[in-house]
């Protein structure tokens, strides 16, 4: 019973040997993450469509829930930009004008991507991310970081630009508006933006979020700043949020499916890739199931609590772990910290400047641009930068959801493809001993009249065999009696490939040419067996290595003696 309830409640086991140092560290570190958490809840918020409210409550308890459930000790839950920007992607066509009716689909979908994420750890089919590849992810982002940074421009400048997924639109409505640029607001916003840029150089470990909150509140207020126009936040509520279900149909589900699939998916990918990288550097294990079940019931509490869909972010999961959190004590701290926020403080946020919550999150966002992955991925991997590529034109142009379809789908083709056509060598013996390694690269390999040797470096499936026989068709010369085949790459066969490799079998019978075939593995051995392949090639034509084949076919090679 007591395994059972600390394998369902990690807290417990992270509690072991906890010590009055623990509990200084991660109450510093919980109350270091609120006060980067509190404004930038605020504006991702209002970055979803949202009142900047809201991104308070959904620091709450689903930050508490997480920090009962979750396996990552320095994770910090709670709203985050890419999810932000999804969410106002999905919920802003269905709401329309009406804030009440926005607000209770935010939260709706945050019911949904939580029921998905705790369903699929409970199911464990949390591999389902991998289909989302580092490529794929790093194109979106990037598209993602110009798209919601260029939607703060509203804020920033102080005119009125239409909500937009497109970037050029943005762009050119802000262009068409340049003449009725608030000074007074852009002058706030620059000002905000070059001292968050220099903090971050200089002092990376001052509350920057924090000081630029308060200092535009309080030139706004001094200064009377909000009667010459500039946008404020206005009056927030005190109190903690009511439990209460969105009251929507079947329509609005149906409506939000896509957009909550893409959070349940891309949230937990951002999360579950920042909790191993904490989890590594301080020598722990994360269970991405346990992940999943615990973003999952914060988010299905955020949604009866008047929230919107959260997951673990990568700035402020830093400043925690330097902070000193050693446990999710100190997501406990942070949680509690908002709520007494919430309690007694909301009256402090009155005239904070919507400029400064916009200059927060741009320059949050920009720079997730992965201008470093663009240069590595030229380097390795010209496929990789395509599939990029072509994510990130298809998040600009088409919009989000679409994005991350596009760039999933590209990486998936280019797999089929590329395994489609695997990697064949043809092997010499490198002089005076018994190896063979492939003749393009080792050019003095030695290859003998009339034997011919191979390497295929896949699993044969479907999508590849056809490929397979064309290349052994082409290799083979007139002149050759034997074939040997080194099958220690082959991981599987399946059907259709021992169909084929049959068809190749009556080829080569047909032309009076031997088969050999080295360091076959026990799944494809069996597999052969059962298609009567090893009856039709021989038991002793199965051999452990090249040179073993060679022996047969050959009087026994010299090799150099030491």
């Amino acid at each position: 019973m007591k395994e059972a309830l600390r394998r369902h409640l990690p807290l417990l086991e992270q509690l072991d040997g906890y010590s009055k140092d623990s509990l200084r560290n991660d109450t510093i570190a919980g109350l270091t993450t609120a006060i980067m958490l509190i404004p930038q809840a605020m504006a991702y918020a209002m970055l979803a469509g949202l009142d900047p409210i809201i991104g308070l409550y959904a620091s709450t308890l689903p930050l508490a829930l997480y920090g009962l459930f979750g396996t990552s000790r320095q994770l910090a839950v709670g709203p985050v930009a890419m999810v932000s920007l999804l969410v106002a992607s999905g919920v802003a066509p269905l709401a329309g004008t009406d804030p009440l009716r926005y607000a209770g689909l935010a939260a709706f979908l945050a019911g949904m991507v939580g029921v998905m994420q705790w369903g699929m750890g409970v199911a464990r089919i949390g591999f389902l991310v991998k289909f989302l590849s580092h490529p794929v992810i790093a194109g979106f982002t990037s598209a993602a970081a110009l798209i919601i940074g260029l939607s703060q421009l509203k804020h920033v400048l102080g005119v009125n630009i239409p909500r937009s997924h497109h970037v050029h639109e943005i762009v050119l409505h802000a262009i068409e508006k340049a003449g009725e640029i608030h000074p007074m607001t852009l002058g706030i916003s620059l000002a905000s933006i070059a001292l968050l840029v220099v903090l971050k150089k200089t002092a990376p470990r001052f509350p920057r979020f924090l000081l630029v909150v308060a200092g535009g509140t309080l030139a706004v207020w001094g200064l009377g700043l909000n009667e010459q126009g500039v946008a404020i936040v206005g009056d927030v509520p005190s109190g903690l949020p009511g439990a209460s279900l969105p009251a929507l149909g079947m329509a609005d589900f149906r409506a939000l499916l896509p957009t909550a699939i893409a959070i349940s998916l891309v949230g937990f990918m951002e999360s579950i890739s920042v909790a191993k990288n904490f989890a590594r550097q301080n020598r722990y294990e994360v269970d991405p199931d346990q992940e999943l079940k615990a973003l999952g019931l914060a988010n299905i509490v955020g949604a009866v609590f008047q929230g919107y869909p959260v997951t673990g972010g990568f700035s402020r999961t830093a400043v925690n772990a330097q902070a000193g959190a050693t446990t999710n004590v100190a997501s406990l701290i942070t949680a509690g910290a908002i709520v007494l926020t919430l309690l007694f403080l909301t009256p402090l946020f009155h005239f904070l400047p919507k400029a400064v919550l916009a200059s927060i999150i741009m320059t949050a966002v920009f720079g997730l641009i992965a201008t470093d992955e663009v240069k590595h991925l030229w380097h390795v991997s010209r496929p990789d930068l395509a599939v990029m590529g072509l994510t990130f034109v298809a998040t600009l142009t088409l919009g989000i959801e679409q994005g991350i379809l596009a760039g999933v789908a590209a990486s998936l083709l280019y797999f089929v493809w590329s395994t489609s056509r695997p990697h064949v060598a043809v092997l010499g013996r490198l002089p005076g001993s018994s190896v063979y390694r492939n003749v393009e690269r080792y050019p003095d390999a030695e290859q003998h009249p009339g034997v011919v040797a191979i390497r295929v470096d896949a699993p044969l499936y479907f999508a590849n065999t056809a490929f397979l026989k064309e290349v052994i068709t082409e290799t083979l010369g007139d002149d050759v009696k034997h074939l040997v085949i080194d099958c220690k790459a082959i991981g599987s066969v399946d059907a259709q490939a021992l169909s084929t490799v049959e068809e190749i079998l009556d080829e080569l019978e047909d032309r009076n040419i031997d088969v050999w075939l080295a360091g076959v593995r026990g799944p494809v051995r069996d597999a052969f067996a059962c298609a009567h392949i090893s009856e039709r090639i021989g038991e002793a034509h199965f051999v452990e290595r090249v040179h073993e084949a060679m022996d047969a076919i050959r009087p026994p090679l010299k090799l150099a003696t030491a």
